[in-house]
C-alpha cells in the first residue's frame, strides 16, 4: 500500500487530492493500492477569490461533501513541521494532541498568507486573506452606524491598489453606504507606486481608473501607510485620515511551510518546480497553487490566483497518483492566461494574454465575472462522478471557456 498525503484544504489541495483518486482509478488500481489523505486546519474550502464580497460566512463550501464522496480521508488538523527525510508530517490536533502522519508521496498546497507590514498600529488593519478576516470586516462595516462618532466612520482607507485592492475599493463605497443612512461615504485607495494596478499593465488601467471615478474613490499615488489607530491613518506624505476602517491589501507570501522543503524558494517563499510539479530536489514532494512557482506558457511564472491553482492541484493528483504507480507522468500545460476584475457597480474588466489585452469591458464582462464567481470556481460535491469527472487535468475548469466566451 502506498500513502499520499495533501496538506492544504484549497482549491489546489482539494484538486490535487482529487486529482490523485482519480489517477488511481484510471490506471485500475483498487482502493486499498493507493490511499489519500488531505490534512487541513479548517472544516471548509474558503472560495477566497470572493472575500471582496459581502456575505463573507456564505462563501464556502464543506471539504467532507467533496472529498468524503470520492473516498479521501480528512485529518482537521495544523502542519507543525515536515521532515521530507522520514517522509512524516507532524500537526496538532484541535484536542490539543500531536499527531504524526506518514507518506510515500506528498503534495504541499499549502496557500498563501497576506503580508502583515511593518507599521505602528498594525493590529487595527482588516483585511480580506481570510474567511474569519472578511466576516471581520464585513461585522465592522455593519456596525459604522451605531457606534459614536462623526463622518470619520463611513471614511474607508484601502491600502494597495492592486488585483485585490482594486477589487475591494471598488466594492466599498456600497457596502459602507448601506450603514451611512444617507451621510456622505468615502473611500480612499492608497498605493505606493505611480499607478494604480501597476502589474496589471497599461491595458485594462482605462477602465480601472473610469470605474474608480464611477465609485467615487479617491486615489493616492506614490504614498504608503505610515501608522494607524482606530480614529485615524497617517500617510507617508504626513496626510491624516479620519477613519475607523483602514483594509490592507498589498503583498502576499506562500505559506511558511514552504520554509520545510529543503528547495529552492522565489522571492515570495513559492518553491521551485519542474514541469511535472515536482519540488526539485526533494524526493517524493510535489508543490501546487500559491506554494509553487511553476512555469506556465512562454517561461511565465503562475500567479497566485485560483486560474492557476486549480489546473496545477488537479495535474499534482494526476502526477502523483502516476509517480506511486510507476506511470508516466504529465508536464503542466495551463490554458492561456486570462484576468477578470471586478470593478463594482462600473463593471469588470476581461483581459487575456500576459501583455492583457482588453477583451470584455462593462456590464458585458461583469456576468462573466459573476459566473466565474458564483459557479465556475465553486467545486461539486456530493456527486462522486462529477466530482471525478472535474478532476481530470486535461481540462482547466473552471476557466476552459473564458477565451471562447471573450471571442
Amino acid at each position: 500500500m502506498s500513502h499520499i498525503l495533501v496538506i492544504g484544504g484549497g482549491f489546489a489541495g482539494v484538486w490535487a487530492a482529487a486529482g490523485a483518486v482519480r489517477a488511481r482509478r484510471e490506471a485500475g488500481a483498487p482502493d486499498d493500492a493507493v490511499t489519500v489523505t488531505l490534512i487541513s486546519a479548517a472544516d471548509d474550502l474558503t472560495i477566497r477569490p470572493r472575500l471582496y464580497e459581502d456575505d463573507a460566512q456564505g462563501k464556502r463550501v464543506a471539504l467532507d461533501r467533496v472529498l468524503g464522496p470520492i473516498g479521501v480521508r480528512r485529518v482537521a488538523a495544523t502542519v507543525t513541521g515536515i521532515d521530507t527525510a522520514t517522509r512524516t508530517v507532524t500537526a496538532l490536533g484541535r484536542d490539543g494532541s500531536t499527531l504524526e502522519l506518514t507518506y510515500d508521496r506528498l503534495v504541499l498546497a499549502s496557500g498563501s498568507r497576506v503580508l502583515t507590514p511593518p507599521v505602528e498600529g498594525a493590529r487595527h488593519l482588516f483585511d480580506v486573506d481570510t474567511l474569519p478576516a472578511a466576516a471581520a470586516l464585513e461585522s465592522h462595516i455593519g456596525r459604522l452606524g451605531t457606534v459614536p462618532g462623526g463622518d470619520e466612520r463611513f471614511t474607508a482607507v484601502v491600502v494597495g491598489a492592486g488585483f485585490t485592492g482594486l477589487e475591494v475599493a471598488t466594492e466599498l463605497p456600497t457596502r459602507i453606504r448601506a450603514a451611512a443612512g444617507g451621510r456622505e461615504v468615502r473611500v480612499v485607495l492608497v498605493e505606493r507606486a505611480d499607478a494604480v494596478g501597476p502589474e496589471l499593465g497599461p491595458g485594462p488601467r482605462p477602465e480601472i481608473l473610469a470605474a474608480l471615478e464611477h465609485a467615487g474613490v479617491e486615489v493616492l499615488l506614490n504614498t504608503s501607510l505610515q501608522s494607524l489607530d482606530p480614529q485615524r491613518a497617517v500617510l507617508s506624505d504626513g496626510t491624516v485620515i479620519p477613519t475607523r476602517t483602514v483594509i490592507w491589501t498589498a503583498g502576499m507570501r506562500a505559506s511558511a511551510l514552504t520554509g520545510q522543503i529543503p528547495g529552492s524558494r522565489d522571492a515570495i517563499g513559492r518553491l521551485a518546480v519542474d514541469e511535472h510539479l515536482r519540488v526539485i530536489g526533494v524526493d517524493g514532494v510535489y508543490a501546487a497553487g500559491d506554494t509553487a512557482a511553476a512555469v506556465a506558457e512562454d517561461g511565465h511564472v503562475v500567479m497566485q490566483s485560483c486560474q492557476h491553482a486549480v489546473p496545477q492541484g488537479k495535474l499534482a493528483g494526476a502526477n502523483v497518483g502516476a509517480d506511486t504507480l510507476g506511470l508516466p507522468l504529465v508536464p503542466f500545460a495551463p490554458n492561456p492566461y486570462v484576468t477578470c476584475l471586478d470593478l463594482g457597480p462600473y463593471g469588470a474588466v476581461l483581459t487575456t494574454g500576459w501583455d492583457r489585452t482588453v477583451a470584455q469591458t462593462g456590464a458585458e464582462a461583469k456576468k462573466l465575472k459573476h459566473t466565474i464567481n458564483s459557479e465556475w470556481i465553486y467545486p461539486p460535491f456530493d456527486d462522486a462522478a462529477t466530482i471525478l469527472d472535474l478532476a481530470d487535468h486535461r481540462t482547466t475548469w473552471p476557466f476552459e471557456t473564458v477565451e471562447d466566451t471573450a471571442s
